[in-house]
């Protein structure tokens, strides 16, 4: 009940003009970034991170996540009508949603897209509502071994879980844990790898590396690719949204799947990729008519939007509780938390009630207006696509640049940025993940302090990870994790023989 008040008490702060000003500003922004080729959730979110500086922490996280969300709705848009996914997550909607454009359904296409991306966020964030208060319950029995538990937990389970090559993700956490180092050790105070530079002192700023790491490699793949647009005219009209809202009922059984899956990848490290993929193929499999999947039905549009979206929400929920970010986005939102003084953990939700419940309250603010929005301007947004991309790419490396100096008003920061720009194309590239290298780069001091300072506490005896019952099993869960990939095949093999001796006999 005190949840239940919460969430109402968030309701009724968000109900401003401002508020919902912010909320409308970020969702346009959102759905611009997501149409635009080469960028997306993460990189608009990166980008456009300082402009929320001077704003309140509520205000703040209220437009980045609708910025978030608006970029989820916007990928839709360029995989239906240009056959070019806006994010990697919207490739799987491809399959069907092209052909439905190419038959003269886009709007009906469109509809669906947007209606499942509702309801998969809208799953997810109930999620959220019903499982943050348990999460709160315990929160007061972290000390330093527990919270370097949970971070240890976040590390294996990105290379245990995550669908990359094992190798590349660790070169990238490694190189991000490396970064961490440099500048004033806040234990000892001691300064690491600073090369007797005076601006690495304060150490690699984060939200410097974030703009590089995304929004400037984005762009210089763009120039490299030189995407030429060409697609399908768009407007949506009440008739469509009604047809296909009416025949929502024959496919809760696709819905509910995907949301299920989604919210699952969504808090493991599985990610909105491997959930709307999942989506697609489990649907594919279960229907009565699969040979017609690729070819224009609406059902391969419901089930992998549907999915992907329902994982890009509920990513949020394993960031806020216990600072475990479970996508890219929830990783560079989770360094916005930390510039505004907000450590993500159990704790938030004891020392900061309104504004986790705000933040929730502002999911389904969003969702619904979010929604409405897409679907009266998706002839406006599918236009950008037309401006030619010379035009738009100078404005984006400005405001990168901007946003870059603006962080702490030095020329170095913008040099900086350019430095992760050329590192992140090259990641890109060579095939080695960037949310590794992020999370790393943003948990690094946070798990290293945790960690000495458990030693201190235990005279250096490693045991104190297995001291009580909640460390021990957060810890022995993190190495069950890591070697979750081995364990897997170990059971694979035992299987397989256990087959072959039942066959046998």
């Amino acid at each position: 009940m005190e949840a239940f008040g919460l969430l109402l008490h968030g309701f009724a702060v968000l109900l401003t003009w401002k508020t919902l000003v912010l909320m409308m500003v970020g969702l346009v922004l959102g759905i611009f970034v997501g149409v635009l080729p080469g960028l997306g959730g993460p990189n608009g979110v990166a980008i456009l991170l300082p402009l929320t500086f001077t704003m309140d922490p509520t205000s703040a996280i209220v437009m980045l996540s609708c910025i978030y969300w608006g970029a989820l709705f916007g990928g839709a848009i360029t995989s239906i009508l240009f056959n070019i996914p806006g994010e990697a997550w919207s490739v799987a909607t491809t399959f069907d949603g092209y052909p439905m454009a190419q038959q003269g359904r886009a709007a009906e296409a469109l509809t669906a897209a947007f209606t499942s991306s509702f309801i998969g966020s809208l799953v997810a964030v109930l999620l959220i509502t019903f499982l943050a208060p348990m999460i709160s319950s315990f929160a007061l029995k972290f000390g330093p071994p527990e919270f370097f538990a949970v971070y240890l937990l976040t590390f294996c389970s990105f290379v245990g879980l995550g669908r990359e090559a094992k190798h590349k993700t660790v070169i990238s956490m490694s190189l991000g844990l490396l970064l961490a180092g440099i500048g004033m050790d806040t234990v000892s105070g001691n300064l690491r790898m600073t090369f007797g530079s005076p601006e690495l002192l304060r150490g690699i700023n984060f939200l410097v590396a974030v703009i590089g790491l995304f929004g400037i490699s984005e762009i210089l793949l763009t120039m490299e690719e030189r995407l030429a647009l060409r697609g399908h005219a768009a407007g949506i009209s009440l008739r469509v949204v009604l047809g296909v809202w009416k025949d929502l009922p024959k496919y809760w059984v696709t819905l509910l799947r995907s949301s299920f899956i989604g919210c699952w990848l969504g808090i493991t490290p599985g990610g909105a990729i491997a959930a709307s993929f999942m989506g697609y193929n489990l649907a594919k499999r279960f229907a009565k008519e699969s040979e017609s999947f690729g070819k224009g039905r609406i059902e391969g549009v419901f089930a992998p939007e549907t999915a992907a979206h329902a994982s890009g929400t509920s990513a949020l929920l394993p960031m806020l509780a216990l600072g475990i970010p479970g996508s890219g986005t929830a990783a560079i939102l989770l360094g916005g938390l930390m510039v505004w003084g907000l450590n993500p953990g159990p704790l938030l939700f004891v020392e900061h009630k309104d504004f986790v419940w705000g933040l929730i309250a502002s999911m389904y603010l969003g969702n619904v207006v979010g929604l409405v929005l897409v679907l009266t301007t998706v002839p406006i947004f599918a236009s950008i696509l037309r401006v030619p991309f010379a035009a738009v790419a100078p404005m984006i490396v400005v405001s990168c640049a901007i946003g870059a100096y603006a962080i702490q008003n030095a020329m170095f920061d913008i040099w900086l940025m350019l430095g992760f720009g050329i590192v992140g194309y090259v990641f890109k590239k060579i095939g080695i993940p960037l949310a590794p290298f992020t999370l790393a780069l943003v948990l690094g001091n946070r798990a290293e302090d945790a960690f000495r300072l458990s030693m201190i506490g235990s005279g250096g005896n490693l045991g104190v990870f297995w001291s009580n019952g909640l460390v021990g099993s957060i810890t022995t869960l993190a190495f069950l994790l890591l070697f979750w990939p081995v364990i897997d095949g170990l059971l694979a093999r035992v299987g397989v023989t256990h087959r072959t001796r039942t066959t046998s006999h």
